[in-house]
């Protein structure tokens, strides 16, 4: 069936015609039945089954001992850090091209984020930058497994053995995805994920750490409930916070995990029909880089415009606004940002992937039609 024409031979656009977001979950499993459970057992807060559940279902998905998880993706990024005993006056390297939450985390403990260059195709953490950037304050390193495909991990680890400093994994858009076999979430000291509603497994709000390190694991869970001690209830030897999940969210978080292989294949079907269908434009844009090593697993499939190509980023994706077709800039670097900002600096990758990519739709609900939809709107938009 051949998608419908994005506009009439008038010009005017079908009223027919959905949009198409960006994003949106796929809550195909047994998640309604377990947040019912929830509801008429009127366990909804912090406490319930459902969390163990998840935690250790999400543990042994990613093949590690411990799983902790959080109410969202930047308190799981804080825990960590307070976890690995970051401190303030220490310094934690940090891609630039990066969503903010990595950096904000880093500024919470009082220490600073050092900001590094990415590769332009890839999107990910530069090894040879991180390598210039290390200091003696320097306490660790922070990948990030951006849209869903591994950094460049082995020359990270050897860094870090190299100066002795950590390597806390941020795979918030990478669940699934691998490096050299090894799920990312699995390789550095630690890692932590989102499970906001536009990632590949969802609670709506939530977070996990995962980590092999029995001690840090005990830290963590001290620390995400207000720093109570586990073997006397209501004494607290330390200041905490409240970064707990509730049972509600991780009743939802356990329908996911039944079916994340299933969601996980419909990523990487997406990933290779927009590789297929947008052949045809590659004299025009970029398409993601697929290392050799690299499990991608297409949180958003992301492309950069040519130099050829006259609009702008953002006249494009205006222009497949008009057509219904919701799209998203690639992250704003955070040396940019007011609260980061470095007048002076230049990170090359960075700038350039970020003044022209663009994050297609992406999401367990787009047809082939839809697919076509897009790349017809692409086109259009660029010529």
């Amino acid at each position: 069936m051949s998608p419908q024409p994005p506009f009439s031979a008038s010009g005017a656009k079908p009223a027919t015609m959905p949009r198409i977001p960006v994003a949106a979950p796929v809550l195909d499993g047994r998640e309604t039945e377990y947040v019912m459970e929830c509801m008429q057992t009127s366990w909804i807060s912090s406490n319930g089954r459902f969390i163990g559940a998840f935690e250790e279902a999400f543990a042994r998905f990613i093949g590690v001992k411990h799983a902790i998880a959080t109410n969202n993706g930047t308190t799981a990024l804080h825990l960590a850090l307070v976890g690995l005993g970051l401190k303030p006056g220490d310094e934690v390297i940090v891609p630039t091209l990066t969503y903010i939450a990595s950096a904000n985390a880093v500024r919470y403990c009082g220490a600073t984020p050092v900001f590094v260059d990415s590769d332009p195709h890839t999107f990910n953490i530069d090894p040879a930058d991180v390598a210039a950037k290390i200091t003696p304050r320097t306490k660790g390193i922070m990948p990030v497994h951006l849209y869903g495909q591994s950094a460049d991990m082995d020359p990270l680890l050897a860094l870090a053995k190299k100066y002795d400093l950590f390597v806390l994994e941020d795979a918030a858009e990478a669940i699934g995805a691998k490096y050299k076999g090894r799920n990312v979430g699995s390789i550095g000291n630690c890692a932590t994920f989102s499970f906001f509603g536009n990632k590949i497994v969802t609670t709506g709000e939530g977070g996990m750490v995962t980590t092999d390190d029995d001690e840090l694991a005990t830290r963590l869970r001290i620390f995400r409930g207000q720093g109570m001690d586990p073997q006397r209830r209501y004494w607290f030897p330390v200041v905490g916070y409240n970064y707990r999940m509730t049972n509600v969210a991780a009743a939802i978080g356990l329908g996911q995990m039944e079916r994340v292989e299933h969601h996980l294949s419909i990523r990487r079907s997406i990933g290779e029909a927009y590789n297929q269908k947008l052949a045809k434009l590659y004299n025009k844009i970029v398409p993601p880089k697929v290392e050799s090593w690299a499990d991608h697993v297409y949180w958003m499939y992301t492309i950069v415009l040519g130099d050829t190509v006259a609009p702008s980023r953002d006249e494009v994706m205006a222009r497949m606004d008009a057509q219904g077709i919701e799209t998203r800039p690639i992250f704003y670097p955070m040396h940019i940002m007011p609260p980061y900002f470095e007048e002076f600096a230049r990170y090359p990758g960075a700038d350039h992937a970020s003044a022209r990519g663009i994050n297609l739709p992406t999401h367990g609900l787009l047809s082939e039609p839809d697919i076509d939809r897009v790349v017809a709107a692409l086109q259009q938009a660029i010529d």
